[in-house]
C-alpha cells in the first residue's frame, strides 16, 4: 500500500513539474504591507497548442509508418 501510495505521489509531482516546465501554470507573488499574494495562473491556450501539436506529430508518425508499409508491399 505504501509503494502504491509512492508512486501516485511521484506520479503528481511528475505532472505538475512537467506543466510548469511547459510554461502551462505560473506563480508569481506581490506584497502590500503585512499582506503576501500568491497568484497561479492556468495558460490555456499554451495547453491547447501543445495538445495540437503533440496529436499532428502522433499523425504525422501514423502516416510515415502507413507509408514505409504499403511501400514494401
Amino acid at each position: 500500500m505504501k509503494s502504491a501510495i509512492l508512486v501516485v505521489v511521484l506520479l503528481v509531482a511528475g505532472v505538475v513539474g512537467l506543466s510548469f516546465y511547459m510554461g502551462w501554470f505560473t506563480l508569481s507573488s506581490s506584497s502590500d504591507g503585512n499582506k503576501d499574494n500568491v497568484t497561479l495562473t492556468v495558460d490555456k491556450d499554451k495547453i491547447q497548442e501543445d495538445k495540437d501539436d503533440a496529436v499532428n506529430k502522433v499523425q504525422g508518425l501514423g502516416r510515415e509508418t502507413k507509408e514505409e508499409t504499403t511501400a514494401t508491399e
